[in-house]
């Protein structure tokens, strides 16, 4: 009696945390706890491999793919790697079906928090042959900020997120925002946009490009990755908590960190549709 409880109250908490975890189909971006779950079912190379209507517009991006996976993926039936498929796992299981229904989120969640350790089986019924496609990236942390993509600083923020996206760092070594990003001038593609010098409004080239910096040092506190230069902006910022911010000037401020892990880490960043991700992954 005190087993079917438990399990009732598992499977209430996790419905619970699955609706929580709910993402909304349309240009919303996911959330830390999103990325979090769902990291641990997507193989992001064995889902490029498996879809490649999706890597054809996802350029290599892991945070594409995650991101995908999340908002459509899911609930198209794709699978997440060669070992989990959420539909087959709602079918295989029919008393979670009997609990979740059609909410796709809750079997991800409940197979992350509970299903896996309890040797419920999650495997695709199309597509599991690929199992043996090895992992390259192991998710350390994330962060999303939003801005508006219309504006002279976001342009400059899609440009800065594109020169750091996909940076190495090798074991030992160290990470620059700054010199990842590049001088900030007409030349390497930033316009004029707002910000903030002395603790006044003004306007300056590369606007913009310190929520690149700040957004990245959020997923290195998400990651548990010590900064070894960071600075606050002069001013508060709207994107992110007092605290998360972290603000650069070629030459003099900068954002950085070393690696202490034994392998390399990657550096990702995406902007899309007013949502910056940073996020910062361990290579297998």
């Amino acid at each position: 009696m005190n087993f079917k409880i438990n399990k009732a109250i598992l499977s209430l908490f996790v419905l619970a945390f699955a609706v929580v975890l709910m993402p909304h189909i349309d240009a919303k971006a996911a959330t830390q706890e999103e990325y979090q779950i769902y990291s641990q079912v997507l193989n992001a190379d064995y889902y490029a491999a498996m879809n490649p209507d999706v890597a054809a517009k996802a350029d290599g991006s892991y945070i594409y793919y995650l991101e995908h996976y999340i908002k459509y993926g899911v609930y198209e039936g794709r699978n997440a790697s060669g070992t989990f498929n959420a539909t087959d796992y709602m079918i295989k299981n029919p008393d979670l079906a009997a609990v979740f229904g059609n909410n796709m989120p809750a079997y991800v969640v409940h197979y992350v928090l509970s299903g896996k350790a309890e040797g419920r089986d999650g495997t695709p019924s199309v597509g599991a042959l690929a199992t043996d496609m090895p992992q390259t990236y192991t998710l350390l942390g994330a962060y999303t900020t939003e801005y508006d993509p219309n504006a002279a600083r976001g342009h400059n923020i899609e440009v800065a997120a594109e020169k750091v996206d996909g940076t190495v760092v090798a074991p030992g070594a160290t990470f620059s925002a700054s010199n990842s990003i590049g001088k900030r001038t007409s030349a390497n593609g930033f316009v004029e946009a707002p910000v903030f010098i002395n603790k006044q409004h003004a306007k300056g080239i590369g606007g913009g490009v310190c929520q690149v910096s700040s957004t990245i040092y959020a997923a290195m506190k998400t990651a548990g990755i010590k900064a070894t230069e960071r600075h606050p902006h002069s001013l508060p910022v709207y994107y992110l908590p007092e605290g998360w911010d972290a603000t650069i000037s070629w030459g003099s401020l900068d954002l950085k960190f070393v690696n202490t892990y034994d392998s390399n880490i990657v550096v990702f960043v995406f902007a899309d549709e007013g949502h910056l991700t940073a996020a910062l992954y361990l290579q297998n």
